[in-house]
């Protein structure tokens, strides 16, 4: 069964199709893979086996449903989501027990796709990093390097589908969560637009931020799975309504003829690293190979997305997290002896630092004294970001420049938070506008030997278009290998 935990879901939907695989077999083999590489990536914070077992066995005496896209794939879910009887931390130890009643929209659409839930994806607590580095857990490495962090926040869910652990997994991004491991890990990573996918389920860090998506091994496959959790949602109410549902069919094209390329001149300029400008270069002549036409953009406010997403972030953030009190919810400390020292001690023991810190500003930007100076304002820079992008979509089809300035950095490589949060710097844009993006390997570093991603941003709800171009450019560059790892 190793020969499978390589491959694409499309191939294995085949296998499944035909009868030469099993669901059991196919989740056997993940377990088997987890069972292996776990002890060395940390990927996991937990495994339902017996879970697993169960449902693959169940679609396997109901028999093949070609109804179902995902029908006998097992994926695995970022511990963000709820899952109806299985733990759901969110990375924090403030959750530690908490076993939702209920699914996630994202999942309960995975499961009715017949997806198979393994288990979840070790994050940074509450989504809040770069690295996954904050987990309250463990602290997740690259497949690629195990010296090396897989990016964050969604690095468990980027790590653990680049490992062969599960063949396709959900991640959330906020400001480039699920672009980041992917760029870092070497698979495919999609930010749906705002609206697109039900927030329903998810525990909230920046409510009008958030978004869920998938994180594959291939173009086709994160098609396949964003058609499967996308739609409305009445439970949500940013989900957004009467919009044309994803046919993974029109998301393919083998040339980009007719498609102009924009690229920035704030993505291309100094800033990224020698070797990941170089690979991203070479991917976009690729696409001028292909066909495409390029269009140089100027976005003058990118230099300006860094604050006004910290600032918007952290507003909603310590709003969001301000009913983790250790009363309504979470961790309560025993020794508390009157209720602001039980506030106080539950908070403090229940936050990691990152969580705590970003809590503080976002306090601080909501108070009376500063809303004005720091918070209204940022939401009038957001805007203006917004229609930076709308007068740049009426020049090209498509944005395109690293997901990231670096490769892959060692597990404590970076201790300033300042610097951790300019890995966001070329994503963040796209959360504030709320459009699509996502995050395409376009190659290894000449140099580190370790996968650069190539960032693909589209105007709202053009996913479409922009996993059709990825497509197009995927089969020109070729897919990476697998690590090698264990």
């Amino acid at each position: 069964m190793s020969r499978l935990i390589h491959q694409p879901v499309s191939q294995l939907h085949d296998s499944l199709a035909a009868g030469d695989v099993t669901a059991e077999d196919a989740t056997r083999a993940c377990l088997e893979r987890i069972s292996a590489t776990e002890p060395t990536l940390d990927a996991l914070l937990t495994v339902d086996e017996d879970g697993a077992l169960n449902a693959a066995r169940e679609l396997d005496a109901s028999g093949y449903d070609p109804d179902k896209p995902l029908w006998g794939v097992p994926v695995v879910v970022k511990d963000v989501l709820c899952t109806k009887g299985l733990r759901t931390t969110c990375g924090s130890r403030f959750l530690e027990n908490f076993v939702p009643p209920f699914d996630a929209t994202a999942v309960a659409k995975l499961r009715q796709a017949g997806a198979v839930i393994l288990g979840k994806a070790n994050m940074d607590e509450f989504a809040m990093g770069s690295s996954t580095e904050n987990s309250a857990y463990k602290t997740t490495a690259n497949p690629w390097d195990t010296g090396r962090v897989p990016g964050g926040s969604s690095g468990g869910s980027g790590a653990t589908v680049a490992a062969g652990q599960c063949f396709a997994a959900l991640g959330t991004d906020t400001g480039g969560s699920i672009r980041l491991p992917a760029s870092f890990c070497g698979t495919v990573g999609v930010k749906p637009t705002y609206g697109r996918v039900s927030r329903y389920g998810m525990v909230a860090f920046g409510s009008s931020l958030d978004q869920i998506g998938p994180l594959t091994r291939c173009v086709e496959d994160a098609a396949r799975v964003l058609a499967a959790i996308s739609g409305p949602d009445e439970r949500d109410s940013t989900s957004a309504p009467n919009v044309q549902p994803i046919d993974p069919a029109r998301c393919r094209r083998d040339d980009l003829k007719g498609v102009r390329i924009g690229l920035p001149k704030q993505y291309w300029g100094e800033g990224a690293d020698d070797e990941v400008a170089e690979t991203c270069r070479k991917a976009v002549d690729a696409a001028r190979e292909l066909g495409a036409t390029t269009v140089e953009l100027d976005l003058p406010l990118t230099d300006y997305a860094i604050a006004t997403y910290y600032i918007v972030a952290m507003a909603e953030a310590s709003s969001n997290l301000a009913r983790f009190d250790g009363v309504r919810y979470g961790l309560r400390d025993e020794q508390a002896r009157e209720l602001t020292e039980l506030y106080l001690r539950s908070r403090s023991s229940g936050f990691g630092d990152e969580v705590q810190r970003r809590i503080l500003i976002g306090t601080y930007v909501l108070s009376s004294g500063y809303y004005d100076a720091y918070y209204r304002k940022a939401a009038q820079v957001r805007r203006l970001i917004r229609d930076n992008f709308r007068k740049a979509f009426e020049r090209c089809d498509l944005i395109a420049g690293p997901t990231c300035p670096t490769t892959a950095f060692p597990i404590g490589g970076i201790q300033d938070p300042l610097k951790m949060y300019l890995m966001d710097i070329y994503t963040i844009s796209c959360n504030l506008a709320g459009l699509p993006g996502m995050s395409l390997p376009a190659g290894l570093g000449s140099e580190s030997g370790l996968p650069i991603g190539l960032q693909l941003q589209a105007p709202a709800f053009a996913e479409e278009s922009m996993l059709a171009a990825a497509h197009a450019l995927e089969s020109a560059l070729g897919r990476l290998p697998a690590p090698e790892l264990g």
